[in-house]
């Protein structure tokens, strides 16, 4: 494993996962990583060039990293990981497979699940197209679980930190002071008092709707220029920056081992965090240079 470029606050290695899990230079980072977010291959029913397992093979790999990257945790600190859906190979049928990988993730690494949730891709292309294009029998599968975990049941996160702008309605609550408190249908007891005390925005939901198509980023143009294939599988950028604002602070130290276009390590270095990353394929971490042209080094 060597050092593919430093920035002012990051590391890009290349290299597999397994190679950091087991080296001794490595051993400095043990206890010291407040976040590990990342997006492993998902479990495909075929290969694809950015390296995907299937069935039991997949299973044990996922079994095997959950456990050994424990260690690398501080005690409060938490795990994000967005697993895929998957699908029987030729049959319309969703495979169970990824949440056998979650429940087997949880169980090894002797974790704490703390919430679920969803990342819709608006912009997703029709899939699976055998079922949803041709045949007609299934409708548009656009979203993928993002699973946050800890070694604790309580663990650093403030949801002050990821606040988002009111609605219009409840402005217009905000603003008359006018709405029926006390007791719903739903069995809730609503107070006037804190129902209408001005947070500074709302508490978002544990859904997060983001398109992936956005084309005009530094990375793309960067890739663009080099004549090097984009990552096809890139996450929003919208989505590492909730999580690591909603779980650090600035100055912690966030791995992402799965690294793919490094959109984890960007958005780390904009947050003023530290950051580890880990990828395999050449051309994947050549493109990611373009996400840093003002703090690249090496």
């Amino acid at each position: 494993m060597k050092i593919a470029y430093r920035t002012k606050n990051g590391i890009f290695y290349e290299g597999k996962i397994g190679k950091f899990l087991e080296g001794k230079k490595f051993e400095k980072y043990k206890g010291k990583i407040n976040l590990i977010f990342t997006s492993p291959p998902f479990p495909l029913v075929r290969k694809k060039k950015y390296g995907n397992l299937d069935g039991d093979e997949y299973l044990e790999w996922l079994k095997l990293i959950s456990k050994k990257i424990r260690p690398f945790l501080t005690p409060k600190g938490s795990i994000g990981i967005e697993i895929g859906n998957s699908w029987v190979k030729g049959l319309p049928e969703m495979s169970t497979l990824p949440l056998k990988s979650l429940l087997s993730f949880e169980e090894h690494g002797e974790y704490h699940l703390c919430q679920q949730f969803i990342w819709h891709n608006s912009a997703k292309l029709p899939s699976p197209a055998q079922w949803v294009n041709v045949e007609r029998t299934r409708v548009k599968d656009s979203y993928t679980n993002i699973w946050w975990m800890s070694s604790t049941a309580n663990p650093n996160e403030n949801n002050r930190k990821v606040l988002t702008e009111y609605s219009s309605s409840m402005k217009r609550l905000l603003k008359n002071n006018k709405y029926n408190s006390g007791s719903h249908p739903s069995d809730h007891q609503i107070g006037k008092e804190s129902f209408f005390k001005e947070n500074k925005g709302a508490i978002p939901a544990n859904v997060l709707i983001l398109s992936s198509t956005k084309s005009s980023s530094n990375y793309s143009k960067y890739c663009k220029l080099k004549q090097i294939k984009p990552h096809p599988a890139r996450m929003p950028e919208e989505i590492p920056e909730f999580f690591i604002n909603l779980l650090t602070n600035k100055g912690d130290l966030i791995f992402d081992p799965f690294a793919g276009s490094n959109t984890t390590g960007e958005i780390t270095e904009k947050l003023s965090r530290k950051w580890i990353s880990i990828e395999p394929e050449t051309d994947y971490i050549n493109g990611s240079k373009g996400r840093f042209l003002k703090w690249h080094k090496s």
